[in-house]
Formats: structure tokens, C-alpha cells, sequence
């Protein structure tokens, strides 16, 4: 109980005091007057005031209107981000999400390298089959869907010189399995990055200082394992879990639980937890954390920030950063900027190994 003799609290007081935690009463134990509201004053005129008969101002849902009210006077990141993209000019075109080359059904016989990617996408439709046979008898109308990705990765610094590191990721959706389980094979790095990675960070050099080291792409891409996707519907958030064997003899298992909140003003803020545990690598962890500003129809603003750890590395832990811009001109046709800092932690000693844009 707070008392109060010929006390007059403003409202900008009591607004105060709501953010400190609520007011439960006031009063008077002889002369008690009630807490006035000026509201002519200039420094009460920012103040938007609760307009309810009904709800007494020395009251706990007063105060609580009140500061509901006035939220939008909070001005914090994600009030002043927009406003500096607002101001930033720029020369670049609107965005689009219009087609700028043909479909595949019309380009597929066109040149040696469409038939190859035609081929291949016939194996792979063809081989999905058969693997799901194995489960059950297969429904016509529920093909398998199978996906395979090659990437051709570049690296260039100064102490390791020019790299080249190919990768292959392919994942195999198995409908007499419920859709729940998978069949995934090629590099299992690549699904420890952000979905819309936009770089990837050389952390395994090729030995010898070769350009392209054919041992170690063989060991990279030769993972394979089974995935259940989404085990438990009582979990607030998506899960994967893997049982396999990688670089040759590496059996693992690998847990991967995500999720995605949308926030105000067109910010989300994507969490990500990956852990896995291997007879030779043993323990292996990685945080994924993304904060994006994405209004709609325009180029969206993120930073992606991760932390992995693991046994078989040198220092306790890595961590990277981008913060990054990115604008879609045609459909699958993007455009990125932005800067990129990186380095670790080892022995309480933070360090910036590497940045640049």
C-alpha cells in the first residue's frame, strides 16, 4: 500500500511506475487527494490516456491500458531499421518474381548439358522409385520425390591459395513410409547451413595445398543415412533425425530441431540446434540464429549468425556472421550484398579470424 498526503503524481510518473511493475493502490490515511491528470500540460501530451468510465486511474488495469497504449513510444532496432532502409536510396529495379527463361519442358533437348540434366533427373525419379518399393507396394498416384544438388565451391586466401571443392546433396522422400522418413546422401554439411545460405565458409582445407584434393570430396559426399522428419507432434518446433555412416566408416546419429516466430514490423527471427555424434568425429554441435526484415514485395535484410563446436577441431569454438541485403530482379534470380565476419574462441580468447564483403 503506497499513501500519498497532497501528493499529485503526473501521468508520465505513473507510467513509470507501470514499467517498473504495476501500482497496486494509492491513498491517504487524513488528507488524501486523488493523483491528478494534466492533461494540458505539454510534457503529458505525448501520453495517449485510457478513455474507459469504467476503469479508475488509480486501478491495476488502468495502468496496464496505459502502457499498452503507449508501446509504440518504445522505439527500439526494429523500429529504426525500416526507417534507415526507408532513406537509403538505391538504383537498383523493383523486385519481381516473373520468369525470364523458358520452362524446362521447352529447353530439356537443347544442348548437350539440358539432356545430361534431363537424364539425370529421370535416374534420380527412377531410382526413388526402386528404393521405395523396398517399403511397400507403391501408390502411382504418391510417386517417390527425389532432389539431388551439386555445388561447385571456390575458395581463395592467401595462406591456402585456390581451392575448388565439389559437393552433392540429394534427399529421397519415401510416401509408403507416411512421407515422415527420407533416405539423404552427398556432403551432410550442407544441411547444417541456413536455407537460404547465401556463402559457405572454407573450415577443412584441402590437404597438401592442392586445388582439389579427390580423397577428401570422396570422404565430404560419400554420407548416407535414413531421416525421420517431425517424430513428435507434441514438440513446439520441427525436428529431423538422422542414423548413417559418413567420410567411410563414420557412423552417427544427428538431431536437428528448428523453428521460425514471426515478429513485428516484418522482422522473423529463425533458431536452429543441430547435434550430432559420431563413433570416430564424436560430439559435433551448431546454433544457426537469423534475424530478417522482409516486407513484402521488396528485398529482404538478414543476419545469420552461427556457432558450432566440435571435438575433432582445434579451437572450442567458431563462430560466423552476415549480415547481408538481398533483392530478386527475375524468379530464381537473386542479387546479394553484404559483409561477413568470422573467427573463434579458444582459452576465453575471442578472435576475429576473417571479414570482408
Amino acid at each position: 500500500m503506497m499513501k500519498a498526503n497532497y501528493f499529485n503524481l503526473g501521468s508520465r510518473v505513473l507510467y513509470f511506475l507501470v514499467c517498473l511493475g504495476g501500482i497496486t493502490s494509492l491513498s491517504a490515511n487524513t488528507e488524501t487527494k486523488d493523483v491528478s491528470f494534466d492533461q494540458s500540460s505539454e510534457q503529458d501530451q505525448s501520453l495517449v490516456l485510457p478513455n474507459d468510465p469504467n476503469t479508475p486511474r488509480t486501478s491495476v488495469a488502468y495502468a496496464v491500458k496505459l502502457h499498452q497504449l503507449n508501446q509504440s513510444q518504445d522505439k527500439n532496432l526494429l523500429d529504426l531499421i525500416p526507417a534507415w532502409i526507408d532513406s537509403t536510396p538505391t538504383i537498383l529495379p523493383p523486385e519481381s518474381d516473373t520468369p525470364n527463361v523458358p520452362p524446362v519442358s521447352e529447353t530439356q533437348d537443347l544442348t548437350w548439358f539440358d539432356r545430361k540434366q534431363h537424364d539425370i533427373s529421370r535416374w534420380a525419379d527412377r531410382t526413388s522409385g526402386k528404393i521405395d518399393h523396398w517399403f511397400g507396394d507403391v501408390d502411382p498416384k504418391k510417386p517417390a520425390d527425389a532432389t539431388l544438388r551439386i555445388m561447385l565451391d571456390n575458395y581463395w586466401d592467401k595462406y591456402n591459395g585456390y581451392e575448388i571443392k565439389p559437393r552433392i546433396r540429394g534427399k529421397i522422400k519415401l510416401p509408403t513410409l507416411e512421407r515422415r522418413f527420407s533416405v539423404v546422401f552427398g556432403d551432410d554439411s550442407l544441411d547444417d547451413e541456413f536455407d537460404n545460405n547465401v556463402a559457405n565458409t572454407n573450415i577443412d582445407p584441402n590437404g597438401d595445398k592442392k586445388r582439389l584434393d579427390s580423397r577428401q570430396t570422396r570422404d565430404n559426399n560419400g554420407s548416407l543415412a535414413l531421416r525421420w522428419s517431425d517424430f513428435s507432434k507434441k514438440l513446439p518446433f520441427e525436428t529431423d533425425a538422422d542414423l548413417g555412416i559418413r567420410s567411410g566408416d563414420d557412423i552417427y546419429v544427428r538431431l536437428k530441431a528448428k523453428r521460425a516466430w514471426p515478429l513485428r514490423n516484418d522482422f522473423s527471427f529463425y533458431a536452429e540446434q543441430i547435434y550430432r555424434y559420431g563413433i570416430d568425429s564424436k560430439n559435433y554441435l551448431r546454433t544457426n540464429l537469423e534475424l530478417t526484415y522482409a516486407r513484402p514485395n521488396e528485398a529482404f535484410l538478414s543476419n545469420q549468425f552461427s556457432l558450432t563446436y566440435a571435438d575433432d577441431q582445434d579451437d572450442d569454438l567458431w563462430w560466423d556472421n552476415r549480415l547481408f541485403r538481398q533483392h530478386q530482379f527475375f524468379a530464381n534470380n537473386r542479387f546479394n550484398y553484404g559483409l561477413y565476419t568470422g573467427g573463434y574462441y579458444n582459452n576465453s580468447d575471442l578472435r576475429l579470424n576473417s571479414w570482408g564483403p
